[in-house]
């Protein structure tokens, strides 16, 4: 047989030798050059073997790839040679960290997971692995956790073992995550676009047929009303519908079910019959049951989609909050690097108002350091060489050297990060249960079906393939699944105009349900910021004068002191300060009209007054009390707060009156803590704590049995909000945290949370309404299909 023409022949996958779609894109440079890609898997594959240095791999393969019409064979043994590269620990960096005990934990991002018997199925076959210590699986990101014995078993064949089951598992880097995200959107688009305009030209040509009442239409225009349903229908069950196809023949290899299974055979066995009818002229077609159905199903795909998508994007900014590139000392010589090339061991320099690129310790210098963006704490703290720094937060003041400690998935920031993914897998009872009880239900509707099939069979063979296609539609929970978000729907759309937004469907749910609410202090309780609350001036200078003169003094400096005196500082009529020395983290000296000033903590100011002045003559311990002096003499003293929220006070009191238990859990650990406690009558108070330990707490509160409630506004806030069965988050929070929250409070007053209470109790009841009638209609429906009084069109609807 002659060869094919390059011209004629297909373009295969440079990394596994199948066809490359004739629409594809995907490509991925190898040794210089852009090699073609057939889809976002291969490219993850190629792009981690090109990150590793191991581009080798492809000059040294023995043969290239080859079509997979010749070489299924080795195909696999290629893939496990693939996957082999995953041991090394060059490539290993980026995704898998060293646990305390010795083992070994990977991020890994799975493909082809479509309903929770996916998970229960991927969790039970990597933990009957012999060295897999823990294999959890997220269905909402579709991540999964896995640690292992490397003394045992390899990483490769964990992988090796995903991929034998019908799924691909490969290392979670954010930005190839972004692309299979992309990818995954871009063909669930199409798919939903194709089936929703055919099913509308379908409906269309079959509500002429409905209308028909009374068979005065001809048969020349139902039978062209059949073959034009039958063109328009091809494609939505070709193509739109093919996700479907492709899981439930995954499962059945497997032996696995999952509810694609009675949905394939339902939309497969329903276009075939309606084909069949159609060309024999006989019997009943239902193109426009089909299609509708396989739209309607593919839209609660795409919802659960794009949800999953903006889950997997919060792990995705939180590591963003690292800088691109880094500067080091090479050889004497400051050089400018990518942050991702840096390696422990390697001195940075950071420089002010930059971004600490790593983990490290400081070398030499004195600054101070915000780590808000962690801790939620809107105070820098002062760093001098010997102490620690974390990657993300920012240098305020004066340069740094640094020498890195941990880089990727050792840093800090990576643990935030698989402390937000392990709160997301660890799932609550109630998911456990589905997962369990998901395999059992898709059989007993297949026994179900196949017992009716056989009994018509013997009855009447002519009705038994319409009547089991009845009960194979009839029997998917969709009066169930409608019950709940038809009522959700109204209770969210009352409190969206009342200033909550609810992001995720349970919330009403929990929130009825709970019995704990836990509140972040800076930024939840209080407005997150310093402001100047009261001046008191000590001598004969007037207070508006002496807060003229601090003004000036704290006019050219960031730090969250000098920024309460800024707003005074626009109207104050005074010349500008001058010969300024910032002494970190004690305060500032400078001179105005001719005269040095000293402010900040009480015994730095006050040094050279006689007797010395200490934090025992601040006139109370509310705030944080700044001292200007001149010379010997004090000038006034200035009182600094964090205000508490407008209506946190009232607010508190009514979910305390409701029952709920309010604890107050934050990082602070200022004498601010107890005050605000006071004021708003908090008796639970959890403070100096750490994101683990924050998270921690919620757990052991929900293992004693509570149903938590988190409110909170930091990126520290994170795992927490997470892990508690309603995460809350207020309207000026970061982007990351509103967008780990099931809820947010837009227009930041507290109350809000009182009418989303309630409103969550009453939504409840009614579901439950919702739920016996649906039941209800299901004992119904379910006999009469079996008996043959709901055809598959009426079933549908």
């Amino acid at each position: 047989m002659s060869e094919r023409s390059p011209a004629n022949q297909p373009q295969l996958c440079f990394h596994c030798g199948l066809d490359v779609p004739a629409n594809s894109r995907y490509e991925t440079e190898i040794n210089g050059q852009l090699q073609p890609m057939c889809c976002p898997g291969c490219q993850a594959v190629a792009e981690a073997i090109a990150a590793g240095g191991l581009e080798n791999y492809y000059k040294h393969r023995t043969s290239d790839a080859q079509s997979p019409n010749t070489a299924e064979r080795s195909q696999s043994q290629q893939r496990l040679a693939e996957l082999k590269l995953y041991d090394e620990a060059s490539v290993q960096q980026s995704f898998v960290n060293t646990l305390s005990d010795g083992n070994k934990q990977a991020a890994l991002v799975i493909e082809g997971i479509t309903c929770a018997a996916c998970v229960w199925l991927l969790e039970h076959h990597i933990s009957a692995l012999d060295g897999v210590t823990q294999a959890s699986v997220n269905m909402t990101n579709h991540r999964a956790q896995i640690s292992w014995q490397p003394d045992q078993i390899e990483l490769s064949t964990i992988l090796g073992a995903i991929y034998s089951i019908g799924y691909q598992g490969h290392p979670y880097h954010p930005n190839k995550e972004e692309q299979l995200l992309t990818a995954e959107t871009r063909r669930a688009t199409r798919r939903l676009g194709i089936a929703g305009i055919f099913t509308m030209q379908i409906m269309m040509l079959a509500a002429a047929i409905y209308a028909d009442s009374s068979n005065q239409l001809e048969q020349q225009f139902i039978t062209f009303i059949r073959w034009a349903s039958f063109v328009l229908a091809t494609p939505v069950v070709v193509y739109a519908a093919r996700p479907f196809f492709d899981a439930a023949w995954r499962d059945l290899k497997t032996r696995n079910l999952t509810m694609d299974v009675p949905v394939s055979i339902a939309i497969g066995g329903a276009y075939l019959a309606s084909v069949w009818a159609t060309a024999t002229a006989s019997g009943e077609v239902y193109f426009d049951s089909v299609s509708m159905f396989t739209f309607f199903l593919l839209v609660g795909r795409y919802l659960e989609m794009k949800a999953r998508h903006r889950t997997g994007r919060a792990g995705n900014s939180l590591l963003n909050l690292l800088p691109a590139s880094a500067t080091v000392i090479r050889n004497g010589e400051e050089i400018l690097i990518p942050a991702t090339d840096l390696k422990t061991g390697d001195r940075v320099i950071v420089k002010p108002g930059h971004t600490v690129s790593a983990d490290g310790i400081i070398i030499a210098g004195n600054s101070s350091i915000d780590e808000s963006a962690l801790t939620g704490e809107y105070l820098p703290l002062n760093k001098q060489p010997g102490d620690n720094v974390v990657g993300g937060t920012i240098n305020v003041e004066n340069p740094l050297e640094i020498e890195v400690t941990d880089v990727g998935a050792e840093s800090k920031l990576s643990s935030v990060v698989r402390l937000l993914d392990r709160a997301h897998q660890e799932k609550p009872t109630v998911a456990k249960t589905a997962d369990k009880i998901a395999g059992y239900f898709v059989a007993a509707v297949l026994i179900t079906a196949i017992t009716v099939a056989v009994i018509w069979w013997n009855i009447a063979p002519e009705h038994a393939l319409w009547i089991t296609l009845s009960v194979l539609v009839v029997t998917c929970p969709c009066a169930l699944s409608l019950a709940t978000p038809t009522a959700l729907t109204a209770a969210t759309g009352a409190l969206r105009e009342n200033g909550i937004l609810i992001t995720r469907g349970h919330v009403l749910e929990s929130l009825a349900k709970a019995t704990h609410i836990v509140f972040d202090k800076t930024g939840t309780l209080t407005e997150g910021n310093l402001s100047l609350q009261q001046t008191t001036s000590l001598g004969d200078l007037s207070s508006t004068r002496c807060l003229d003169i601090a003004a000036a003094l704290e006019a050219h400096s960031e730090h969250p002191i000098a920024k309460a005196f800024h707003a005074h500082g626009e109207t104050f009529q005074i010349a500008p300060a001058t010969d300024l020395h910032n002494h970190i983290g004690e305060g500032l000296e400078g001179t105005v009209d001719g005269i040095t000033y000293r402010i900040g903590k009480p015994e730095f100011a006050s040094a050279e007054c006689t007797p010395v002045l200490g934090y025992e003559d601040a006139p109370d311990n509310n705030g944080q009390w700044l001292l200007l002096v001149t010379g010997q003499t004090p000038l006034a003293w200035f009182c600094l707060n964090d205000p508490i929220r407008k209506y946190a006070q009232e607010s508190v009191a009514k979910l305390q009156q409701q029952g709920l238990t309010v604890t107050m859990l934050t990082g602070d650990n200022s004498a601010a803590v107890g005050a605000v406690s006071q004021q708003l009558n908090i008796n639970r108070v959890i403070s100096g704590v750490s994101p683990e330990e924050k998270l921690r707490h919620v757990q052991q509160l929900q293992a004693d049995g509570a149903r938590v409630i988190m409110v909170g506004d930091g990126i520290n806030d994170v795992p927490t909000l997470a892990r508690a069965d309603v995460a809350i988050a207020i309207g000026q929070a970061s982007d990351l945290t509103q967008t780990n929250a099931d809820a947010v409070i837009t227009n930041n007053n507290l109350t809000t949370l009182i009418q989303a209470i309630r409103k969550g109790k009453k939504t409840n009841l009614i579901i439950r309404e919702n739920i016996y009638w649906a039941l209800l209609y299901n004992i119904l429906a379910l006999p009469l299909a079996a008996m043959g009084f709901i055809p598959p069109w009426a079933a549908a609807i």
